[in-house]
């Protein structure tokens, strides 16, 4: 069954795109956990849930989708457009303009950043530290810069063995190797041994479209 979004944000079906975000940004300042002490659990769900409608109903095309067929988005459709992103960067503002940390928004997206570098701990906010010295949060929050963090492939190298011959180790040889349909020619310089390795830098590159080397290990029989 579809979730009734109008009534997660407590605003009726004929809300103007004005009024929806209004109640977003004022739902999100009320379910922040740091508003709710003890019931940090609940208000992350409750935080999840208004993310997950505005992703929606902030969308001119999704909400005419969803009140069309009711379907259900999900927590990232909140990054998928300009204007509800626009909306999330100034929430971010208002929660370090009131002391309110945000932290809790990497479990709030932890699949959205998971394994993947991406984190709102960067930035901080509130008092803390020796002596109460307050920290200030950056003033440009910059959604992008995390977004790109999480979207960003991981460097990942990959190996592969060649045997080759104690005459071809000697003099010296040139090998092609495929992978995932595309051809590199790799040289062996002379009087290699067993167990030396052929780094070929950033060759994932053409292979993959994915940071990393490829390593070839030579074993001379």
């Amino acid at each position: 069954m579809a979730k009734d979004y109008y009534e997660i944000l407590g605003v009726p079906r004929n809300a103007t795109d004005e009024q929806i975000k209004k109640a977003y940004r004022k739902l999100a300042m009320q379910y922040h956990p740091d508003r709710n002490p003890g019931e940090e659990k609940w208000a992350n769900e409750k935080f999840k849930e208004i993310n997950e409608a505005y992703g929606v109903l902030g969308e001119p095309k999704k909400r005419e989708q969803y009140d069309q067929f009711g379907t259900v988005g999900n927590i990232g459709d909140i990054f998928s457009s300009a204007s509800t992103r626009a909306t999330f960067e100034d929430l971010m503002k208002e929660f370090g303009g009131a002391g309110l940390r945000f932290d809790f928004l990497d479990d709030i997206f932890g699949e959205l950043f998971k394994g993947k570098g991406g984190s709102f701990r960067i930035f901080s906010s509130g008092f803390g530290g020796p002596g109460g010295v307050k920290f200030e949060t950056p003033t440009g929050i910059n959604l992008d810069e995390i977004l790109r963090q999480a979207q960003r492939p991981k460097r990942h190298d990959v190996k592969y063995e060649i045997t080759i011959t104690k005459a071809q180790a000697a003099r010296g040889l040139e090998k092609d190797l495929v992978r995932k349909g595309k051809k590199l020619r790799v040289k062996f310089p002379a009087g290699i041994k067993s167990r030396m390795k052929v780094r070929l830098k950033n060759a994932r590159q053409t292979t993959d479209s994915q940071p990393g080397d490829i390593i070839i290990q030579v074993k001379v029989k």
